[in-house]
């Protein structure tokens, strides 16, 4: 596949991931103000921070479109780089609190958690920071791509 058939490709992976996150925030900075929590299958939407959390994949989402104008720019892609951070910076927190909260034990006032309570506490539901992590990793793969190129142009 050429770099440009990439590219485009991506510009509309990216797209895509934009608006998803455009509405993941907006929903919960909706939710957050109006102090609703939403659980639907593996997607929950509750917690003390979710008026933030929602204000960030609110920026994420803007920032994601607005990389869209001329996609293969290195400028432009440092802002899909930004709102993945963003991503990034949220799902981490989210994944060092399931492992922080794992461990100590639970009511029976032990000092280490059950292995069954250890595993229970990374079984769903999720925020959309966590469900969104693995598809802006494809940041990653576009960063090499625009590196190998610009690699390419001054040989």
């Amino acid at each position: 596949m050429s770099n440009g058939t990439a590219f485009s490709y991506g510009r509309m992976y990216f797209a895509l991931l934009g608006v998803v996150t455009l509405a993941f925030g907006c929903a919960q900075i909706i939710l957050g103000v109006t102090g609703i929590s939403y659980t639907w299958g593996l997607l929950e939407m509750s917690g003390e921070f979710m008026l933030w959390r929602g204000l960030i994949l609110l920026c994420a989402g803007f920032f994601f479109l607005s990389s869209l104008k001329d996609f293969s720019n290195i400028h432009q892609q440092g802002k899909m780089v930004l709102a993945s951070g963003m991503i990034w910076i949220i799902a981490v927190m989210e994944i060092f609190a399931m492992i922080t909260g794992s461990i100590p034990g639970g009511e029976d006032g032990g000092w280490f958690n059950t292995l069954d309570g250890f595993l229970e506490a990374y079984a769903g539901p999720y925020i959309p920071s966590l469900w969104l992590l693995p598809f802006s990793l494809v940041t990653l793969y576009y960063i090499r791509l625009s590196i190998r190129e610009s690699n390419a142009v001054s040989s």
